[in-house]
């Protein structure tokens, strides 16, 4: 590889803003910016007025769109043409490249790096990560890699076919697991057959509050959204907590968010993790004997099919549904097998299991395996 030059963004980038002033009689189909090197989205229109800023910006398909309040963490994209039209608020500066020095696709493949969002995040001002803000100035202050455009243009085709090849891997390996799921909430309704029963009939709240006193610390699990299951947390001093009682979790508890069940934030806690603590807002229920096995009930609860159910018994909508409670948890009523069948329905899921491992395993390498592809290729000429 050649040596490439480095030059500052702002030799091959310049502001492009098309100022639209508020019209409240009309409506702005508006756009924002994912964090993480995800790209653009569509948002909630806005209309009849209902915004306190007095112009917006409208986008080409050809800008370069950065979030002033996050582009530390990667919220920068390129636009294309069904964002072209559309509106950002004066939060979002849109760029333009000069493409005769520097290809936007490979603009978009740096800015997709940590390594650029962490140079980029030490431009930020504000104090603290959700009061960080950019400005165009910090965009421009940063400095890439530049080879010449044709060899650009060389390396954007080489990444797109490998991009491409992960996507497909990546298409696979989704189509298994959601192909996987299925079975289970299929083959739980085999074994249950007509027989219906209260969660309060296989589950009993069941919960060891452990009184905080200010000098004791007490490890931390969360629960994951969308079956995702326990991950441990730093522990928690219990001077820097305002909470009175924590809940010590046992082997065989089913652990519920009050907060995000709804959305599958619920699991059953392995053996490892006996002993560790929870927040308030995490009830523990232990299955009733003869009716419930945990095992059983630790593949069910990864369902989408269960998340349904508790999102059904959750008031309200999307962001503003109120906290899932006990009592409105228990009241669930669902198809269960009994204690016999709940056995053959966990060796058959055990396998299961195992072959989900292996898709995770897979989905980690997948992930794992672009970023490491960018690093190579820009490793001697990192930001």
């Amino acid at each position: 590889m050649t040596d490439w030059s480095t030059v500052s963004l702002r030799d091959v980038l310049k502001l492009d803003l098309h100022r639209i002033p508020v019209d409240p009689s009309a409506t702005y189909p508006m756009v924002g910016v994912y964090s993480f090197g995800r790209g653009l989205f569509h948002r909630e229109p806005i209309e009849n007025g209902a915004t306190s800023y007095r112009e917006f910006y409208r986008l080409r398909a050809d800008h370069v769109v950065m979030s002033q309040l996050f582009g530390w963490e990667g919220a920068l994209a390129l636009s294309s043409d069904q964002f072209e039209g559309h509106f950002v608020s004066p939060q979002f500066p849109t760029f333009l490249c000069d493409e005769s020095r520097l290809d936007r696709r490979f603009l978009s493949w740096l800015m997709v790096r940590p390594a650029f969002w962490n140079d980029l995040g030490t431009r930020a001002t504000g104090m603290g990560d959700r009061r960080r803000t950019l400005s165009p100035d910090s965009l421009f202050a940063c400095n890439i890699p530049l080879p010449p455009i044709s060899e650009q243009r060389r390396i954007v085709a080489r990444i797109e076919a490998l991009a491409a090849k992960i996507n497909e891997a990546r298409g696979l390996r989704e189509k298994a697991a959601e192909e996987a799921e299925a079975f289970v909430t299929s083959f739980h309704a085999r074994l249950a057959g007509t027989r219906m029963k209260k969660l309060d009939d296989i589950l009993r709240l069941d919960e060891d509050l452990a009184a905080v006193t200010p000098t004791d610390s007490y490890p931390q699990v969360g629960v994951k959204s969308f079956g995702a299951g326990l991950f441990a947390k730093s522990a928690v001093v219990g001077s820097e907590t305002t909470y009175k009682t924590f809940n010590r979790l046992y082997e065989g508890a089913f652990v519920l968010s009050q907060v995000k069940g709804w959305e599958g934030a619920v699991a059953i806690c392995p053996a490892d993790l006996e002993g560790w603590f929870v927040s308030p807002e995490y009830r523990t229920f232990r299955c009733v004997e003869d009716e419930a096995r945990p095992r059983y009930l630790a593949s069910l609860v990864r369902t989408e099919w269960f998340w349904g159910k508790l999102a059904t018994a959750t008031r309200g909508v999307g962001a503003r549904r109120e906290r899932t409670r006990p009592e409105q948890f228990l009241n669930i009523e669902i198809p269960f097998p009994t204690m016999e069948k709940q056995a053959h329905g966990e060796r058959v899921f055990a396998q299961l299991n195992s072959l989900r491992m292996v898709q995770a395993e897979t989905a980690t390498e997948l992930d794992s395996l672009l970023p490491s592809i960018l690093d190579r290729i820009f490793r001697e000429h990192s930001i």
